[in-house]
């Protein structure tokens, strides 16, 4: 053996954290060093002259992994490998090594060098690490499936809650102010509910990458406005005195969602009623800034604390952590703000001077162009012919929220009747044939889904998806032509039905 062998030899004994073993050219260990004899289990004595397969697995013994990474190694200069090997007394760790080739100055193979470590300690860790986040993102499943029921079950009795007011304002107009008081405040509370749930549902989208913007180039205006109008309610109620100061942004159009963008707009301005004292301001405004649209929201309210800061916009954050909670709401609305901003490619800000002194938030999202105002849609009447009576066929297992929803219908004028499960309503739908059917999806035994299919086999009637998921996409894919949300909002159906009559 020569000088360098000699050196090897002594500086391979040296090294504990690694075992090095040197093979000869038919795989048999022809030197076993301290490390190997501490990670392994065998004396040198012991394994010298032995096969390399002394340290794998029964299972890769079985399958000719010794004799494949020697093969490796021949082929390609070495191989490498993670994997359990086995020790002396049975029992197993997890190692890292490399397989080298040795060769003579002609090429001709001399032996190979492997050398590994125990990363067992890793491996384990790894394995604890891939067992949490499988049983986190099950909690995440079970959570997007709760929330999805909770929504559907809190939903459900809104409908019939709804559908009562309106049955009641119907019946006694205006003639009792308190009564006109006492259903005003359903309608804003039921209104505020619904809100909040869809809110919490969407915000779990965001986070799952499935809420789905329908872009399309809107008059910035006419969403602004829009969101006024649905807060007006609130800001009354709370006598806050509420500014608009718009600039000429009536022929600004932006590449949005109308429906989340007025969404963004109805959170922000919520939030200020609800964190403004009563009689306090509320100030909108919305200017053209370069190629940027900017929409401020600015109230005299509890303002916030330095340390809050853009935090606030973390989901289930809230300016308000005293006991009392008098403010409400679930610390999800800003949260949706900022998400729902940046998916349409915009930013969103908050500055305060501190508690007590209110709170600016700032919208700022591109703009695409110009439009005339003869683009913008119309509020004058559109002097269409009166309406006909139509067949309207109701599906929906809640009885209190089919007949309440069917008598609404019946007052507008329309030939309305009720079922509440698939097959009755398969029957119904031959009898009446239908012009439109109003049809919920969670049905007992027979799915809205399955009811839908049915029904386009068997009449042209306009299907109308009502339930308490909000699966939209879901409901088109199956062929429903329109989609609400429970509860469904009497004049938002009526809109919809007057829509109808104009295809």
């Amino acid at each position: 053996m020569s000088n360098t062998d000699d050196l090897l030899r002594a500086w391979v004994e040296t090294v504990e954290d690694y075992a090095i073993i040197l093979l000869d050219s038919s795989g048999n260990i022809a030197s076993w060093n301290s490390g190997a004899e501490r990670l392994l289990g065998y004396t040198e004595e012991e394994a010298l002259g032995r096969p390399s397969s002394i340290i794998y697995t029964p299972e890769d013994i079985a399958d000719g992994v010794p004799e494949m990474e020697l093969g490796g190694a021949l082929k390609n200069g070495r191989a490498e490998d993670e994997r359990w090997h086995a020790r002396k007394d049975g029992t197993r760790f997890w190692g890292s090594g490399i397989l080298s080739a040795l060769r003579a100055e002609d090429g001709t193979p001399r032996g190979f060098v492997k050398s590994f470590r125990d990363l067992t300690e890793r491996r384990l860790l790894e394995d604890q690490l891939r067992q949490r986040t499988d049983e986190l993102l099950e909690v995440d499943r079970l959570r997007s499936d709760f929330l999805a029921m909770l929504a559907h079950e809190l939903r459900n009795p809104l409908s019939p809650i709804l559908n009562s007011v309106f049955l009641l304002e119907h019946q006694l107009g205006s003639a009792d102010p308190t009564v006109t008081t006492a259903t005003r405040t359903i309608q804003r509370q039921v209104t505020s509910l619904k809100r909040m749930i869809d809110d919490l549902l969407d915000v779990s989208r965001v986070a799952k990458q499935k809420l789905i913007l329908e872009k399309r180039f809107v008059p910035l205006l006419e969403v602004v406005m829009n969101a006024v109008q649905d807060v007006r309610d609130l800001v009354s109620e709370r006598r806050h005195e509420l500014t608009l100061v718009l600039e000429p942004i009536d022929g600004l159009v932006v590449d949005a969602d109308p429906v989340r963008l007025q969404q963004i707009f109805i959170n922000l301005l919520t939030n200020a009623a609800r964190y403004t004292q009563p009689e306090g301001i509320i100030q909108l405004t919305a200017e053209r800034e370069g190629g940027e649209a900017v929409i401020r929201v600015r109230d005299s309210g509890v303002g916030l604390a330095p340390e809050l800061g853009n935090k606030i916009f973390d989901l289930f954050t809230q300016a308000d952590h005293s006991m009392t909670r008098t403010q409400g709401g679930l610390g999800i609305g800003l949260a949706l703000v900022k998400n729902l901003v940046e998916l349409h490619g915009g930013v969103v800000s908050v500055h305060s001077e501190g508690p007590g002194k209110g709170c600016e938030f700032v919208v700022r999202m591109p703009i695409v162009g110009e439009a005339g105002e003869a683009a913008l849609p119309s509020s004058a009447a559109s002097g269409k012919p009166a309406q006909k009576t139509r067949r309207i066929l109701i599906v929906e297992d809640d009885a209190d929220s089919a007949e309440s929803m069917a008598t609404l219908l019946r007052i507008d004028g329309n030939d309305a009747q009720v079922a509440h499960d698939g097959p009755a309503a398969l029957e119904a739908a031959r009898a009446l044939k239908p012009d439109v059917v109003v049809l919920d999806i969670g049905l007992p035994g027979m799915s809205g889904y399955e009811v839908a299919a049915a029904l386009r086999r068997e009449c042209g009637a306009k299907l109308i998806a009502v339930t308490g998921y909000a699966d939209e996409n879901r409901a088109r894919e199956a062929g429903f032509h329109y989609h609400l949300i429970k509860p469904v909002d009497r004049a938002e159906l009526a809109a919809l039905l007057d829509s109808m009559d104009d295809d």
